[in-house]
């Protein structure tokens, strides 16, 4: 090896690019031999190996959210988003799409060192599947008011809807509308998992939100609009029995003391939304 350390690519890219004044510098340096360039060499090799790749894939954590003028107090509470703002009749959502828990699917990521957990759930057949998590930049508009829909149009495959940490809600179905026999075995210890593309998504109850919220607690919205809730309600566990056929009902809650139609997740399929939406969709966009 010619230098007394390895360049990192990154790091040689950088030598390459810089203007030829700061190389014949350099070359003045290692036409000095002997100890002295030695001793430089291994100063200056040991000051890039401690720098930070100049890459876009280097963690963040930040959990700010900007907020627009005119939002109601419950949206706030998606303290995952990046931004949430008013636009017209429709509450606009921006999400990383990227879970704040830990999960074994951070391995071999940019956020494995903080976030990467081995699995530790209770599922003896669990068996990860081979994706790992990618931000997945998401637009939700949803609408303000929400109003029951005649049409009850079909969940469709993807994003249904936004849990508060920004992580997006799937349907009942895997891909094929299969059902999600073999693939609730690839759920981490917190009940989601990512898609080939990498957007992480829960397909049942989230419960890292369930543990550090409440199983009673707001859990996010549906794309109609529509608040989703946790497994409990008045202290009582919720079953399908206890739901219409789209999984919810009316009844007052903490944020909507007046009563609205919401949904609420179950420990049965369909488990967060049932054969459709009670109201009319908005959009996902990425």
């Amino acid at each position: 090896m010619p230098l007394a350390c390895r360049l990192r690519p990154y790091e040689a890219n950088r030598l390459r690019d810089e203007p030829p004044n700061t190389m014949k510098r350099k070359g003045l340096i290692m036409a000095a031999g002997g100890l002295l360039t030695g001793l430089l060499i291994a100063a200056a090799c040991q000051k890039m190996s401690d720098a930070v790749a100049p890459t876009s894939t280097t963690p963040t954590t930040s959990t700010s959210v900007t907020v627009g003028t005119g939002v109601p107090e419950v949206y706030k509470k998606l303290y995952g988003a990046t931004s949430i703002y008013v636009e017209g009749s429709n509450i606009v959502i921006k999400t990383s799409g990227r879970p704040d828990h830990k999960s074994p699917y951070y391995k071999g990521t940019a956020w494995e060192s903080t976030l990467y957990e081995a699995y530790n759930g209770t599922n003896a057949r669990y068996a990860q599947n081979p994706n790992i998590i990618a931000e997945t930049s998401l637009t939700y508009k949803i609408p303000m008011n929400p109003a029951e829909d005649p049409t009850h149009a079909a969940t469709p495959l993807g994003s249904t809807g936004v849990a508060l940490n920004g992580v997006a809600f799937f349907n009942q179905y895997a891909a094929q509308n299969a059902p999600l026999t073999n693939e609730v075995n690839g759920f981490d210890q917190y009940g989601g998992h990512p898609q080939q593309q990498g957007q992480y998504h829960y397909h049942v109850e989230p419960t890292y939100l369930t543990n550090s919220k409440g199983k009673d607690a707001l859990m996010g919205f549906l794309l109609d609009g529509f608040p989703v809730y946790g497994p409990v309600e008045n202290g009582k566990t919720i079953t399908n029995a206890d739901l219409d056929k789209y999984h919810g009902h009316v009844g007052k809650t903490a944020d909507y003391p007046n009563g609205i139609y919401h949904y609420h997740i179950t420990a049965e399929d369909p488990y967060i939304s049932g054969s459709g939406f009670y109201g009319k969709a908005g959009t996902v966009t990425r």
